[in-house]
């Protein structure tokens, strides 16, 4: 993730941003510079850039900014559409009259605002459903007092063509840890959820019809295979006793369509790290002998990478470091995950694809 500047005082900003906290400007990110600016309120009432912009020079706060304090997205004065990129892409959201639930949704709002940031980041701009139906993405953010969390043909939460559904217990700290612990997942986050769903909707997108069918066969496996029949299989049974070879989480040894959502959440996982390491300029040097190999410098901007093995020299060293200090907090592994050269050849055939 970038750090922006403030544009009126030079205050170091977060993508989380509404206001400087040291002049006090608004805040507003817009989507088509991938910047957080800084506004005045002009007289008319759309948001001035405190910067001149020539090309669009008004803008106003995305609709659910304003209205549910559930984005912090931008959009020219001009449009006729009250939503921002992001929050276009919206079908459902939960009944905010429950008490309870706008709290919830403004957590899913933030993490899916940091997913399609790094779409955009990737040249891969989501497309709504409204302007495709047939080839957009949706999402319906809903609530249910019993929630189901596995990934079937009548999911609560999955990807059905370009659908996305979220539960918003997903939100919720206590329930999502307990979930955690009965399904004994190392790792389980809200961002963590949208890039998994995100890489189903970009296997139909970029693998499904394409040339590269036959190089994700070769890599992941044959997708035909009955999908519900492998899940309730490895519902029933879990994963083989010696998954952690070949894959990147158990789950993902479930059918080569969850192999390919975990394996592209990871690699989203991996370019964000990397960009907010080589945003704060972060350089590894561990001061004991014989360290060569933990020792890294974030010098460039992991989404325009061409070269993958750069990724994962910077990688592994940053991803020990960051166990190192949770570890010294008594916090569990940021990065609770072993990378075999197994998956980081699936790993780089995500980053091929997404590059070509």
């Amino acid at each position: 993730m970038k750090l922006f500047s403030c544009d009126a005082c030079g205050h170091t900003l977060y993508f989380d941003n509404v206001e400087c906290t040291s002049c006090g400007h608004r805040l507003g990110f817009d989507p088509t510079r991938l910047d957080l600016i800084a506004f005045d309120l002009a007289a008319n009432g759309d948001w001035q850039p405190i910067k001149a912009r020539s090309t669009n020079p008004g803008f106003r706060p995305c609709a659910n900014y304003a209205e549910h304090a559930a984005c912090n997205w931008v959009v020219p004065a001009t449009q006729t559409d009250g939503f921002c990129p992001a929050c276009r892409l919206n079908r459902t959201i939960p009944d905010l009259s429950v008490p309870g639930n706008l709290l919830l949704w403004q957590r899913l709002q933030t993490e899916k605002h940091r997913l399609v940031y790094s779409l955009l980041r990737l040249g891969l701009a989501p497309v709504s459903k409204q302007q495709s139906p047939e080839h957009g993405l949706a999402f319906d953010f809903l609530g249910d007092p019993n929630p189901r969390f596995h990934e079937d043909s009548s999911v609560m939460t999955g990807h059905a063509q370009g659908l996305i559904t979220i539960d918003i217990a997903e939100a919720d700290d206590a329930v999502r840890e307990k979930v955690r612990q009965e399904m004994a997942e190392p790792y389980r986050t809200i961002l963590g959820h949208f890039r998994h769903e995100s890489g189903h909707y970009y296997w139909d997108r970029l693998v499904r019809d394409s040339s590269t069918l036959a190089d994700f066969r070769d890599c992941f496996g044959d997708e035909r295979i009955d999908y519900d029949a492998a899940l309730q299989k490895h519902y029933a049974e879990g994963p083989p006793t010696d998954w952690m070879q070949d894959y990147v989480s158990s789950y993902a040894a479930a059918h080569p369509w969850e192999d390919w959502a975990e394996t592209w959440a990871h690699y989203l996982h991996m370019v964000d790290t990397l960009e907010t390491a080589w945003q704060f300029g972060l350089r590894l040097a561990p001061r004991v002998d014989q360290a060569e190999d933990l020792a890294t410098k974030s010098s460039f901007d992991p989404y325009t990478a061409k070269n993958f093995h750069s990724l994962t020299a910077a990688w592994f060293p940053l991803t020990i470091a960051l166990n190192s200090l949770n570890r010294s907090m008594g916090q569990a592994d940021a990065y609770p995950f072993v990378v075999t050269p197994v998956i980081q050849d699936k790993l780089q055939l995500v980053h091929t694809i997404i590059h070509s």
